[in-house]
């Protein structure tokens, strides 16, 4: 006989159908336990803690041949999640469960050596995949508030001899119900921020069209302030984006006692992030801060400190919304639709342009090169930051907060998805139409046009950062509440495109020697 239960693997952010089946049979005197099917290190050690859960409760693992099957063979399988179905194949196969005790079931868990079941990551993703198979999702008590969430039937075990008793009527489980939505956390206001009217103005634009925003300015002009007020302006997650972005949470094991957050991501890695940790890898392939900051915010500071291979390992991801971490057997796709909002000094010194730093133009050149132009080009607003003065901090606070610019952010929003729902496109932003649609919906009126040939010609724009600059110009239409594109977005949109750095640096090192 072959004890049988479901778990799941995880292949990105989905889960995938494990069956565990478990074999006992007579060995000699050679008691033998095995665990086959591509299981990693973690999943091997499952033998000793299996083996202490059942001594904390009174049993001992049969002298016999154990042989445990994670099927299919060719999945590799991670995790120390498999301890609780392969427990509770071999209690079936030991007739302390009845033999369909398992049926309907699908089971994930860490045992502690005193039997306990312990929280691990991917009970969401799981609990959907059991929902879809329509079985009954057994996980450990912790981790049910945020299985609830699938909306399936889940239960939540606290240790081993509670399912036992659960089982066999002693004690009856409820089902869990889902942890708590959090919808009202306190965000940063933009009300906070004096002075800086332009860069408002960038932070709204940006907010508008999910366009990628790169902030530059001496410290202490309110660079770092001013992102950690995007989220406040932006619009909350909906039902599908709040399940998607909550998978990954969960897989990466960052979802907090199963409550939700309908507030979008926002991730600010610090600049020593290596390429792993910000596009996902490890030895398990865990999703990165790109991932985690999926349909949000993700925040770089200091841009240029970061390293240039996991600068540049951000190009692809930003086009496509999607990374693949390959390794040698397989790979691994996880969603990566974000934000980019950027902020750096103008140059090491942090000085204004060439005012006090002394090795100017040089020092802002070489500064600012290590960010490669494919990546710049990929920005589609690059604003220059003025420093704050005294004045600025003594003006009263503005009249327009989160609240207010965070309505006018959502009607913009609600006009893109409204024209391209009407194309079969879903949660598209003017971000990520190309192609005929960009043709259709952001071709400027004559006057525009003429003016955007002379300032590629003049800016030398590439083809990318045309076609952004015409994004642009329809978000800022969209923000007006007009259909067309004027010669009025168009200009405010190539306001919002930076000079070559080195060019910029030469420009103000020789009016450093004029005023010389």
């Amino acid at each position: 006989m072959v004890a049988k239960i479901v778990t799941y693997a995880f292949d990105g952010a989905k889960a995938r159908h494990v069956d565990v089946q478990v074999q006992i049979t007579d060995c000699g005197s050679n008691p033998y336990f095995a665990i086959v099917g591509l299981a990693d290190k973690a999943v091997g050690e499952s033998r000793e803690r299996v083996r202490s859960a059942f001594a904390s409760i009174g049993l001992a693992l049969p002298n016999k041949r154990v042989v445990v099957n994670l099927s299919p063979a060719d999945l590799p399988k991670e995790g120390s999640h498999y301890d609780a179905p392969i427990a509770l194949g071999i209690l079936t196969e030991m007739g302390v469960l009845p033999s369909d005790a398992l049926d309907g079931l699908s089971c994930m868990g860490e045992l502690g050596l005193d039997g306990s079941w312990l929280m691990v990551a991917g009970a969401l993703p799981a609990a959907i995949a059991a929902l879809e198979e329509e079985l009954t999702f057994i996980c450990p008590h912790d981790s049910a508030p945020e299985a609830a969430w699938s909306g399936g039937k889940v239960i939540g075990i606290k240790s081993l001899m509670g399912f036992i008793n659960h089982i066999r009527g002693l004690e009856v489980i409820a089902p869990a119900k889902a942890g708590e939505l959090l919808d009202d956390v306190g965000l940063p206001d933009l009300r906070d921020v004096r002075g800086q009217e332009q860069a408002k103005r960038a932070l709204e634009v940006a907010a508008a069209g999910g366009h990628n925003l790169l902030m530059c300015g001496p410290p202490g002009a309110g660079k770092s302030m001013l992102a950690a007020r995007l989220p406040s302006i932006l619009p909350p997650l909906d039902a599908w984006e709040l399940l998607d972005v909550s998978m990954i949470h969960s897989v990466a094991g960052v979802l907090a006692k199963g409550s939700l957050n309908r507030h979008r991501p926002f991730r600010a890695p610090h600049h020593s992030a290596s390429m792993a940790a910000l596009t996902g890898g490890g030895n398990r392939a865990k999703p990165g801060e790109i991932s985690l900051a999926h349909n949000g915010v993700l925040f770089l500071d200091e841009l240029p400190e970061f390293g240039v291979q996991a600068l540049d390992a951000l190009r692809q991801p930003l086009e496509t919304g999607e990374v693949v971490v390959a390794r040698a057997n397989r790979h691994v796709t996880y969603p990566a639709r974000f934000q980019l909002v950027a902020a750096m000094n103008p140059c090491r010194c942090g000085a204004a342009g060439g005012r006090t730093c002394g090795k100017a133009p040089k020092c802002m050149a070489q500064y600012q090169s290590r960010i490669s132009g494919p990546l710049l080009d990929r920005i589609d607003i690059q604003i220059d930051l003025p420093a704050v003065t005294v004045s600025d901090l003594s003006l009263p606070p503005p009249a327009e907060g989160s609240k207010e610019v965070a309505a006018r952010v959502k009607s913009a929003r609600d006009i893109q998805t409204q024209r391209y729902k009407d194309l079969g496109l879903s949660h598209a932003l003017n971000t990520v139409i190309s192609g005929d649609l960009l043709d259709k919906f952001a071709t400027p009126d004559v006057a525009g046009r003429e003016l955007l040939t002379r300032a590629a010609d003049t800016m030398r724009l590439s083809a990318r950062a045309y076609h952004r600059t015409l994004k642009v110009a329809r978000t800022i239409a969209d923000l007006d509440g007009v259909d067309g594109v004027k010669r009025i977005h168009v200009a405010e949109a190539l306001a919002y495109r930076r000079t070559d750095p080195m060019e910029e640096a030469v420009n103000i090192g020789n009016i450093t020697k004029v005023r010389g």
